[in-house]
């Protein structure tokens, strides 16, 4: 029988993650609120709903006043900063929205999210249950089993890590998952504010835990330790007690709700068009109430096969790396296997004509470049492919020697330079740019399905692959298949046999046509018709010229700056010096922290990171500029040397 898929959702980390990400650039609506973190949090949520599809969901808060761990200990989570004004203000409009959606929102007073999720995970029939907890925290380690996952928000995407309890053990090398609340009474929590063992770090935690399998069975055998380690395990015995008790989520949260209560249901659309509309979330209002995938699902549990959860590469010139989580493909995911398609390579220069002739007679064409390189000014064609009908297309091998591919290349003159056909492409500026190096001048309007996609949904990925799983669900090969994965060692297109990558080349043309049909149509739902045509769109051209072109540089003028900021920069190192009292490092974070916090004492409860080290970065910087003028200093010679080593020199 397959299983449901019951997410439980920690509020509060979700939230927070949320509002920093735009903390550099956060969301000001027209009333002048920060609306950052409600729109993270519902972006957040849009996402797992679409992608994972789950048949059961609620949302955890920690409640308003103390829990039990604030009344046994008082410095529980005392490090903290007062929570921002912007996330009290954001949280009673989250709660709103999530009561929209019709999904439960939990909290129980005295108790924190952890613990009601621990409760609830732990409740579920694991024989018709898979319980994903959604949090970027370590501590939910020690509730993993066979059927209970951590879905781990990644740092700075969107996407998400899957921990199960083998990932756990593997990731903090231990014997089993409640060996994680050992593991943090021993070397405490910073982000907590618990103590655990002084002296303690992670590594020699493992290692007691290895030896002993338990805090208890450590304090009961100490004897047997030696030396200096010894003295700190006896000497803190108590206190390593006390900071398991802090660290163990408990499962027995004296709540009462079923099953049934989870199962997710339709969306009151009435009153999230009245929420987003007041929050000015446009946008996000036309694609949440045009793709509410409830309305065409069954409203009880769905018997499907468990999707398995994929973190899928960008398509070419993106920088994120594929590190898929499962090799097994969800189970109403279709591919280039199990999708009818015709696909052909075109080898000779008599069959390339005849391709030619009929891109001509075409009104709109996909088209997209295959090259030895992500530099399209310093790379080689490979190939070249064309779609124009969803479920056909070409792919036209280009020689490797120079004065042949020109040739081949020239037989599509009359197509690339046509004004009258629309030229469709994802991240067209680079393919344009690549036919630059042809002496081919692409002409006529365009239309770039990444482009699209971001006037649409700016807050997420932007890849061809990406889009056609979500648009799509269609699994497309991936470069690292023909190539290997990026780095020193990943081959060269050109290595790969032409029969090989016309599956590959003509797959892109062919989801990326698809794409364009399916995205035009938001774009005219979400009233973005001019900007995208009148303006993004024509720009490509402007922005391909400009890096066609590139800028003359001033090298005098650029000298005179450089020797302007240097001597700036003395002026304002000399500065901090003598403000500190002390000569040291300035580019050093650590003789920083050990400044700012042991020398002149700046703040009271400096942050660390996990290394023990004070955070010393420009962000928690900012939050304590008030405290000394050596701060603003500091961040000042920081941007002048940036600009410095990045630009001028």
């Amino acid at each position: 029988m397959t299983k449901n898929k019951l997410f439980l959702l920690d509020a509060y980390a979700l939230i927070y993650r949320s509002y920093y990400a735009f903390i550099k650039n956060p969301r000001i609506d027209s009333k002048g609120r920060n609306t950052s973190a409600i729109f993270g949090f519902v972006n957040t949520l849009e996402e797992v709903l679409r992608k994972e599809d789950p048949t059961h969901i609620a949302v955890a808060f920690d409640p308003p006043g103390p829990t039990f761990r604030h009344t046994a200990y008082e410095e529980y989570k005392a490090q903290r900063e007062a929570t921002p004004e912007v996330i009290k203000l954001s949280v009673p409009i989250i709660k709103d929205i999530i009561s929209a959606y019709n999904i439960p929102v939990l909290e129980v007073p005295g108790y924190e999210a952890d613990d009601v999720i621990g409760t609830i995970a732990k409740r579920a029939d694991k024989d018709r249950f898979d319980v994903y907890m959604m949090t970027p925290d370590k501590d939910y380690g020690q509730l993993t089993e066979s059927h209970i996952f951590i879905y781990k928000p990644k740092y700075g995407s969107n996407d998400f890590d899957v921990l199960d309890d083998k990932k756990v053990t593997e990731k903090y090398q231990i014997d089993h998952p409640c060996q994680m609340i050992d593991l943090l009474g021993l070397m405490g929590d910073s982000s907590d504010n618990i103590p655990g063992c002084p002296g303690v770090g992670e590594k020699t935690a493992v290692k007691l835990l290895r030896e002993f399998d338990s805090i208890e069975n450590l304090l009961k055998n100490s004897h047997q330790l030696k030396g200096a380690l010894k003295a700190k395990i006896e000497e803190n015995s108590d206190q390593i007690r006390f900071s398991k008790f802090l660290a163990t989520i408990k499962t027995d949260v004296p709540i009462e709700v079923s099953e049934d209560d989870f199962i997710r249901k339709e969306i009151d659309e009435g009153a999230i068009k009245e929420l987003f509309e007041e929050l000015e979330f446009r946008a996000l209002l036309n694609r949440v109430l045009k793709q509410d995938p409830v309305k065409t699902a069954p409203k009880g549990p769905l018997q499907g096969d468990l999707f398995s959860l994929f973190d899928l590469p960008e398509t070419k010139n993106s920088d994120e790396s594929p590190t898929a989580i499962s090799p097994e493909m969800p189970a109403d995911f279709t591919n280039i296997h199990t999708t009818p398609h015709q696909y052909t390579m075109v080898e000779t220069e008599d069959e390339m004509a005849t391709l030619s002739r009929m891109l001509c007679q075409q009104q709109s064409v996909c088209f997209d470049t295959e090259t030895t390189g992500v530099d399209p000014l310093l790379s080689e064609l490979v190939g070249l492919s064309f779609a124009f009908k969803e479920g056909e297309a070409y792919y036209v091998p280009i020689s490797a020697d120079r004065a042949e591919a020109q040739r081949q290349v020239d037989i599509f003159r009359p197509f690339f330079e046509s004004e009258n056909i629309e030229k469709v492409g994802q991240n067209i500026k680079y393919d344009i740019l690549e036919l630059r190096n042809y002496d081919i001048r692409v002409r006529g309007s365009l239309f770039d399905t990444m482009i699209a996609h971001y006037l649409i949904n700016p807050e997420i990925r932007h890849g061809m692959d990406y889009m056609a799983e979500i648009y799509l669900k269609y699994k497309t090969i991936h470069i690292e298949e023909l190539i290997g994965a990026k780095g020193k060692n990943q081959g060269n297109m050109r290595d790969v046999d032409p029969a090989i990558v016309t599956d590959y080349a003509a797959e892109d043309a062919d989801i990326t046509l698809k794409l364009k049909h399916r995205l035009e149509k938001e774009i005219h739902a979400n009233g973005l018709d001019h900007l995208l045509y009148s303006v993004e769109f024509p720009l490509i051209y402007v922005l391909a010229d400009m890096e066609w072109t590139g800028v003359r540089l001033d090298l005098e003028a650029i000298n005179d700056l450089s020797k302007q900021y240097t001597g700036e920069l003395e002026l304002i190192e000399k500065e901090i010096t003598e403000m500190a009292g002390i000569e040291f490092n300035i580019n050093s974070p650590k003789q920083i922290g050990e400044v700012l916090f042991d020398r002149m004492k700046i703040t009271d409860k400096p942050k660390k990171t996990k290394t023990g080290q004070y955070k010393t970065s420009e962000e928690e910087l900012e939050k304590i500029r008030s405290k000394h003028p050596i701060i603003g200093k500091i961040l000042e010679q920081r941007g002048l040397k940036k600009i410095l080593s990045t630009y001028v020199d």
